[in-house]
């Protein structure tokens, strides 16, 4: 990472993949008969395992790419691309849709016995866009101190996605079904963009153009 810039669209990046306003109504639709305090269980176990989950890639998911002979280069373009699906998945609401229909398969087989697990921490929240972003945002991560920082922006993530959950009721009534579809758009927007910069940094670097390929 060469600067701060680098760290705002890591958390950005992870922010709009995790969708704390898109995990509302599916978090409150896999949790459906339970108490607030199961709720809450099943809430901060989830958010848990998918941080340790993402810090897990962010910290060995290069030395995994390299194991499987996978350049850099070739993860920022294939993760550009799987970013960039997910985001028009969330500007034309296709996202929503396919979370709720794993929602109600991990109902249907599991009911609550797992449910922090699977399908909540993934992959719901450490999902494939998720663990795409940590590996790109990890390759890029140069001495101890930016890997800190990494982890932090990881757990900064989880803590908002973790404080959507715990207050799901409150802020589904306070979006409401309109505000919660705008709120996504923009999102969505805003991670096509990034993943179109990824794919431009993979493109330069794999083929030495000229720019910054991060």
């Amino acid at each position: 990472m060469d600067d701060m810039s680098e760290l705002v669209n890591g958390f950005v990046t992870l922010m709009v993949t995790m969708d704390p306003p898109g995990m509302v109504p599916v978090f409150l639709a896999l949790t459906v008969g339970m108490t607030r305090d199961e709720r809450r269980s099943v809430a901060i176990r989830g958010a848990l395992i998918s941080f340790v989950l993402l810090v897990v890639f962010a910290l060995i998911g290069t030395q995994i790419l390299d194991a499987l002979g996978i350049s850099m280069s070739a993860f920022r373009i294939a993760g550009g691309v799987l970013l960039f699906w997910i985001g028009w998945e969330m500007v034309f609401e296709k996202r929503l849709e396919r979370k709720e229909k794993t929602t109600e398969t991990a109902i249907t087989r599991d009911h609550i016995a797992n449910l922090a697990a699977f399908p909540l921490a993934m992959p719901l929240l450490a999902g494939p866009g998720a663990i795409s972003a940590t590996i790109l945002l990890g390759s890029r991560a140069d001495g101890l101190l930016e890997t800190v920082a990494l982890v932090g922006i990881i757990l900064l993530a989880s803590l908002i996605v973790l404080g959507a959950m715990l207050t799901a009721g409150f802020i589904d009534r306070l979006l409401g079904e309109t505000g919660r579809n705008i709120l996504t758009r923009i999102l969505g927007m805003m991670l096509t963009a990034l993943a179109v910069q990824f794919v431009i940094d993979g493109m330069q670097a794999a083929f030495g153009l000229s720019g910054t390929a991060g």
